[in-house]
């Protein structure tokens, strides 16, 4: 008998579908797994074997052929486990009408029949939301595959609550109305932590009002990493849209440490040792890198002269583009890249050029050597360079309240509102 599940994989950001057929024909008891799976997928029949059959089950003694359709397309991950189960069961006769209903299944299984969480569930509920119909996704996953508008949810924590939905013995997740996710911006860092440093805080207030990429350069000790970590406190909230591109971005690479969207803007800051793959993206799988990790957020680069000078040319493209374009022989992959670039770095080598306590015994020629490791088309694209100068004791004992991020991001949302209304007539 034959029967098929429908289920759904990546590409990129992107979710697609695939159609799952699973064959018992008589012969030898065997398990092919066709349709261009690598390596996790043709290990799946190993933990599907063993799910069955601790589940209560019984796994056909016949040969039985899985497909994975469309061939071309490369099936990667374990999150094929369950659809392959559940469709060798429909074809065992276990389970009644499962091709028929509407249903789209993701989900990894260990031996024992428990459903593991998967990644890119958002983005995969998001396709299944462009025609309507059912999602069953491992319980961890719910509350993400939830934020999905016209998607019945039903989260599983067994392959035996799998069968049951199929058999329309469960209720599906209420969803929870969009219109009513709260976006907040509350960071952990606040400007009202750092004393004087006006003029670079005003410099960071400009750059959140225009999105503009700033460089701070500085002695030791001034206050760089301060003010940079301090920067997305006063960027406006996310809206709903642009929280549900960074969860997307996120719930690809595993890192959502909460289920749910995610709700304040990203801050990366990646060690100056990263390669150019880990930022940019890539790989053997092309996946996101920091900079898409750092998307509708900033980035963050300290000690940027320390970062390779081809790992920083990368940065080119996409701080124009706002997106990255990884393509490999067999695909290419695009990946949103609007990031805020916030860059930190010292004066010279021994970082105390122009310092009021501490000489600099460094050369020109070591000074203009330093300084030209950044290079022009770069530098050209950060819009503000500023010097940030070491606080004087007095500042430091000044008991005066430093302005929160509160009232300066109220500003900046201002000033944001202001540049839509006069350019509202413009493309």
């Amino acid at each position: 008998m034959i029967s098929f599940i429908r289920s759904l994989g990546l590409m990129g950001i992107e979710a697609h579908k695939i159609r799952i057929e699973a064959d018992l024909s008589p012969g030898l008891p065997r398990t092919t797994i066709v349709g261009l799976p690598d390596k996790a997928v043709s290990e799946s029949k190993e933990r599907i074997f063993s799910a069955i059959k601790n589940s209560g089950f019984e796994y056909p003694i016949k040969r039985v052929t899985i497909n994975l359709s469309p061939g071309d397309i490369k099936k990667e991950g374990a999150l094929y486990d369950l659809p392959i189960a559940l469709a060798v069961l429909s074809a065992a006769e276990e389970i009644e009408g499962a091709a028929d209903a509407n249903f789209y299944i993701v989900g990894e299984l260990s031996l024992d029949g428990l459903v593991r969480r998967a990644n890119g569930i958002l983005a995969m509920a998001m396709e299944v939301s462009k025609t309507g119909g059912a999602f069953i996704v491992p319980l961890d996953n719910a509350q993400e595959a939830a934020l999905a508008k016209n998607v019945r949810v039903y989260p599983v924590r067994t392959l035996y609550e799998a069968v049951k939905v199929l058999k329309g013995e469960n209720e599906p997740l209420e969803n929870k109305p969009n219109d009513l996710i709260n976006i907040t911006n509350s960071c952990t860092y606040d400007f009202s932590d750092i004393k004087g440093q006006q003029s670079a805080k005003r410099a960071m207030e400009i750059a959140a009002a225009g999105n503009h990429n700033i460089l701070t350069i500085g002695p030791p000790g001034s206050g760089k990493t301060m003010l940079a970590r301090r920067l997305p406190s006063i960027l406006p909230p996310l809206s709903f849209e642009e929280a549900l591109e960074v969860t997307k971005i996120y719930s690809l690479k595993g890192l959502l440490k909460e289920p749910g969207i995610i709700t304040e803007r990203p801050f990366r800051s990646p060690h100056h040792s990263i390669s150019y793959a880990g930022l940019i993206g890539g790989g053997a799988v092309p996946g996101p890198g920091e900079i898409s990790l750092a998307h509708r957020g900033v980035l963050f680069l300290d000690e940027l002269t320390e970062f390779g000078r081809n790992t920083l040319e990368m940065l080119r493209q996409p701080m124009e583009d706002d997106e990255v374009l990884i393509s490999r022989a067999k695909q290419s992959i695009t990946y949103p890249a609007s990031f805020m670039l916030a860059a930190a770095m010292n004066p010279c080598p021994c970082g105390f050029l122009g310092d009021s306590r501490n000489k600099c015994d460094c050369s020109p020629y070591a000074v203009n050597k330093y300084v030209s490791k950044i290079s022009g088309p770069i530098l050209d694209r950060i819009d503000i360079q500023i010097e940030v100068s070491r606080l004087q004791v007095a500042e430091f004992t000044d008991l005066k309240d430093e302005e929160s991020s509160r009232s300066i991001r109220e500003r900046v949302i201002r000033c944001r509102e202001f540049q839509k209304q006069r350019m509202k007539n413009r493309p």
